[in-house]
């Protein structure tokens, strides 16, 4: 169906029903906006960022939170109206320095919404490491859980951990990572087809970046990617994806392969690094030294892929071209589904009533010309086309 024209009705930071305004307040609306033929979409949401311009999430600073703050303020341009910040593989006092200066907030004029940390690793494959440090990895030993938690300090504001599901004892970790609402990725790994199918009954509901850092598609054991059709995924329960949409990561035709699989579960992660916006050069991820040379990063000195620098909305732009989807399955796999598989569907990912009124205005090349969050304009593109 074709986006139809008519108005989006907001007050006190929601999506308004506006039958309720006309027949039972006889009211109308103080401020009108021409919004000049715009496209209105849900803002985006990135689950898995690992910083940008300048800052690292995986780096223990004095100034951390203003560094959390400046990328929370810079990505309203790409469109995101509010994202997981993601820490790669680090060490356990990074970890504990870091975490406590991460809180759950709203967005606003400040900058994009915090939905809590991407943990990714350390609890991964040695040999799917991609750009985490080998000497930082860990397992479950003696103490499963009680080792994550040692690891981590706290899980209070933890919203995602990626770990590989063939580690020993990674099942019951899976369970109690689950029973206390984080939601379990599955990455970085080695596993086969039915460790990950055990791990999705234990709970886990999300794939890390599919393709990277996993065992490719192999027709007798498909691995992880087999998730994607999956029959002993249990009843009533839907597995999501990320999928790095920048040209570099995965090949068009992978990315196309995905989405006819499973369009209902991609999301679209921007896994984007601190050079994120920044000049090409050397740049960090956590305690990796990256180059960046055009939109390609690399651990420096090696061909090893290390996050990206592409913006969301360059994403977005990409999977549509790519596969050549209509424009509101582009701009629900930014939205709706990662809303989905963090269970805010009620809240964000969507214009329905009583949703939060963070939405864009796109233009037809799905350029973000204007952001707003509750209702409130956070930023727009200047005349001048800056």
């Amino acid at each position: 169906h074709c986006p139809s024209r008519e108005d989006l009705w907001v007050r006190e930071g929601k999506i308004l029903n506006p039958e309720k305004l006309f027949f039972d307040e006889k009211g109308s609306a103080d401020i009108q906006l021409d919004c000049k033929d715009s496209i209105i979409a849900p803002g985006f949401i990135d689950v898995q960022i690992n910083g940008g311009f300048g800052v690292d999430f995986s780096l223990a600073t004095d100034d951390f939170r203003s560094g959390i703050d400046l990328v929370s303020q810079k990505i309203l341009s790409h469109g995101v109206t509010s994202f997981c910040p993601t820490l790669v593989t680090s060490p356990p006092s990074v970890y504990h320095q870091v975490l406590p200066q991460i809180s759950i907030r709203n967005g606003g004029a400040h900058g994009a919404g915090i939905l809590g940390a991407h943990l990714e690793g350390p609890f991964i494959s040695k040999e799917k490491k991609g750009a985490h440090p080998e000497h930082c990895l860990r397992t479950f030993e003696e103490g499963a859980f009680q080792d994550l938690l040692a690891t981590y300090g706290s899980l209070d504001c933890v919203r995602i951990v990626t770990l590989a599901p063939e580690m020993k004892r990674s099942g019951e970790v899976i369970r109690e990572l689950t029973k206390r609402g984080v939601c379990v990725s599955l990455g970085h790994s080695v596993a086969n087809l039915s460790q990950a199918e055990e791990a999705v009954q234990h709970g886990a509901t999300f794939i890390t970046h599919l393709f990277n850092a996993m065992l490719p598609f192999h027709h007798r054991d498909p691995g992880i990617v087999g998730l994607l059709t999956s029959d002993k995924i249990p009843a009533g329960r839907r597995v999501f994806y990320g999928m790095i949409s920048d040209g570099i990561h995965t090949n068009p035709a992978a990315l196309r392969i995905a989405h006819r699989a499973h369009p209902k579960g991609l999301v679209l992660v921007t896994d984007a690094i601190a050079g994120m916006g920044l000049a090409p050069g050397r740049h960090t991820l956590g305690q990796q030294v990256v180059e960046i040379d055009g939109l390609n990063t690399y651990i420096a000195g090696t061909k090893t892929l290390s996050g990206s620098v592409a913006t969301m909305d360059t994403c977005v732009r990409h999977f549509q071209e790519a596969t050549g989807c209509s424009v509101e399955t582009a701009l629900e796999a930014a939205s709706l589904h990662p809303a989905q598989l963090l269970g805010i569907e009620h809240k964000k990912g969507t214009l329905n009533y009583d949703s939060d009124a963070d939405f864009l205005m796109l233009n037809d090349g799905l350029y973000v010309q204007a952001t707003y969050i509750a209702g409130e304009e956070v930023w727009r593109r200047d005349s001048l086309g800056m």
